[in-house]
């Protein structure tokens, strides 16, 4: 019998495309979403890339009864991954107490529930928001954890601390938490990648909107940062590498190939690259021109972070191979499949 997995805000951008990874990795998937970032035809597309169609059930994982429901439904879950929180940086400085809300009682029920059934493992989608503004880069898992810049990142440390305590306190099951650097790009199928409701809070998303005449102009916040051009440097990972690292952290959980409660891995490249860099890369790949202007820093942006993926790439057996120009024309060609639903 197939494990079932729960991936909580699987239509989402990177939780569907983990629940492709997963499907052909021979899982039994479930998506639970309450679509307040997505939509329910994600699912349309899951299916055509893989031929089956999992369940979805509409439910906010922070109304605990909700969510329990789900639960009683599927009680063979043998682990879940959970990708159900808020995650702008600007929106969540605009609106800090509809992030705490949503990112911690998602998860606290999450836990209590998932422990409740007896559940195998649990894979946590964090971010090295978490490392603030580090003093060394590339960001190894031993960096201090910094004091957070934008209630998002707080968001993440407070979860990393809620995991940790509730595991001290006997949690049934093992966890990983996974440190994502900025994923990027879309499916190679063009049938799934990020589709951001309203106006696009992270940037290939903006960036491609506006090749595509969406959008009049790309804004680019800040270019007097002490970094090679003046904007802010990020790790960008091809969202289908990272889908299946969590491919291989549920499996190294079911099959409880590690001793230690808790593990925690950066998930990134290992090179940085500037907001400027991204667009050159893009123009070059697409063959289109930007439009774009230079504006003042957003409040909650960190100047520079890369990743020290070497963990992951020994522990985990995991490695991020696409190239950028490659991820920015996948992100660019499901930009052109939507022009045409």
């Amino acid at each position: 019998m197939k494990e079932l997995i729960l991936v909580t805000g699987g239509t989402g951008y990177i939780g569907s495309h983990t629940v492709v990874e997963l499907i052909e990795a021979g899982y039994q998937v479930v998506i639970v979403d309450n679509l307040s970032n997505s939509e329910a035809k994600v699912v349309d597309g899951i299916e055509k890339i893989t031929g089956v169609r999992p369940p979805l059930e509409v439910c906010d994982c922070s109304d605990f009864d909700a969510f329990k429901t789900v639960f009683d439904k599927y009680h063979t879950i043998s682990a879940a991954i959970h990708f159900a929180a808020s995650k702008a940086v600007g929106e969540s400085v605009e609106k800090p107490l509809d992030y705490y809300r949503n990112n911690l009682l998602s998860l606290i029920n999450m836990l209590k529930l998932l422990s409740a059934n007896n559940g195998k493992g649990f894979v946590f989608s964090s971010s090295c928001t978490v490392y603030g503004q580090p003093d060394v880069l590339p960001v190894t898992e031993q960096a201090p954890i910094k004091p957070a810049m934008s209630p998002y990142g707080n968001t993440k440390q407070i979860c990393e601390e809620i995991i940790r305590d509730a595991t001290h306190a006997g949690l049934s099951f093992k966890s990983i938490i996974l440190r994502y650097f900025n994923p990027i790009g879309a499916h190679p199928s063009a049938e799934i990648g990020e589709l951001p409701l309203g106006v696009p809070q992270n940037l290939i998303p903006y960036v491609t909107q506006t090749a595509a005449g969406i959008r009049a102009k790309l804004k680019i916040f800040g270019n007097d940062y002490n970094t090679p051009d003046g904007s802010c440097v990020r790790d960008y990972i091809n969202v289908v590498d990272l889908a299946k690292a969590h491919v291989i952290a549920v499996k190294r959980l079911i099959e409880a190939k590690s001793s230690d409660k808790i593990e925690t891995f950066n998930l990134g490249t290992g090179r940085g690259l500037s907001v400027l860099e991204i667009v050159k890369s893009f123009e070059k790949a697409t063959g289109v021109k930007l439009n774009y202007e230079i504006v003042g820093r957003r409040e909650g942006d960190i100047e520079q972070v890369w990743a020290n993926p070497d963990y992951a790439n020994q522990v985990l057996g995991w490695k991020a191979t696409s190239t950028v120009e490659e991820t920015l024309l996948s992100a660019w060609r499901w930009q052109e499949k939507l022009a045409t639903r």
